[in-house]
Parts: structure tokens; C-alpha cells; sequence
């Protein structure tokens, strides 16, 4: 039975004039997936903000940390490594090479691949940015405590992790 288009209207009415949040008390608010959406966009869309104040996305944020700790990572590692497809992988560092923050070198072992290397301006903007990312960090996370924080990374690291999965255990 189809609910009438008056008792959707209140329904929808008294969702809006809600101070709380439109799922409490619906089965939404107990499954993770949607608790960590709703977090990631929390912390994410600060996060955001504060790269394109520099002209950086967050992947373009995240390769660069990746190739500051393994300098002349290929890109087919750091692929792998920021979990995104090659070709997006080849469109983030293309733009940080046009923006000078970045240059492929050819392997000498393997003249088929490039490594990925900072250059002195890129050294210089990773450097700065990740102070900025760890403030953007403390500021969308500031009502959890030091202990809560960690915690919480811990238990997110746990579930990201590779290893076994249900579906590899008989």
C-alpha cells in the first residue's frame, strides 16, 4: 500500500522541522558504512578546503607524501600504494609536474619505468602541507580527546589492513 502524498508530506515536514539528525532512531545509525561516510565527509570536506588553498587536491596531497618517503616510487607502486586506478595515478602526476612540484626520472634498471621524485618546491610545499593536514586533523576531530584519536586509528587501521578476510577462512 502506497502511503498518500498528505502523509508523506508530514512525515517529510516533521523531518525538517527535526533539531536532530533526520536517521536517529532509524537502523542507519547503527551500520558502520554509513558512520564512516558521514565522518569521512566531516573531515574530508575540511580537509579539502585547506589543500585547494594551495592549489593541491587531496590525492595530488597524498602522492606527494607517498613519493617524499619512497622517492622514485613508480607510479604503478603508488597506484597501488593510494589504492586508485593507473590511469588516474598518471593524471595526478602530470599535474604535479606542471606544477613543478614534481618530475619522473627514467629507471636505470628498467628504462621502461619512471620513478617519481619531489623537486626542491614540491620538498618545500609536502613540508608545509602536512603541517596543515595534521591541523586540519586535530580541528575536525577536536571532540574526541588525544586517547579517543588514537583509538580510533587504530581500530580504522585494523579494518583497512590486509590480511585474512571472512571469505579466506573455511
Amino acid at each position: 500500500m502506497r502511503p498518500s502524498d498528505q502523509d508523506t508530506s508530514i512525515r517529510q515536514t516533521a523531518v525538517e522541522e527535526s533539531s536532530t539528525d533526520p536517521v536517529d532512531g532509524l537502523i542507519l545509525e547503527e551500520r558502520l558504512g554509513y558512520a564512516l561516510r558521514r565522518a569521512q565527509l566531516k573531515v574530508f570536506k575540511h580537509f579539502d578546503e585547506v589543500m585547494r588553498g594551495h592549489g593541491i587536491r587531496p590525492a595530488q596531497f597524498s602522492a606527494m607524501v607517498i613519493v617524499e618517503g619512497y622517492p622514485g616510487v613508480t607510479q604503478s607502486s603508488l597506484a597501488q600504494t593510494l589504492a586508485i586506478d593507473p590511469p588516474r595515478v598518471v593524471n595526478v602526476v602530470n599535474s604535479l609536474e606542471e606544477k613543478g612540484l614534481a618530475m619522473r626520472v627514467r629507471c636505470k634498471r628498467d628504462r621502461r619505468s619512471h620513478g617519481i621524485f619531489l623537486t626542491k618546491q614540491g620538498e618545500s610545499l609536502v613540508n608545509r602541507l602536512k603541517e596543515l593536514s595534521a591541523q586540519s586533523d586535530r580541528e575536525s576531530t577536536h571532540r574526541l580527546s588525544e586517547i579517543e584519536r588514537r583509538q580510533l586509528l587504530t581500530l580504522l587501521r585494523k579494518i583497512y589492513a590486509p590480511g585474512e578476510s571472512p571469505d579466506d577462512r573455511d
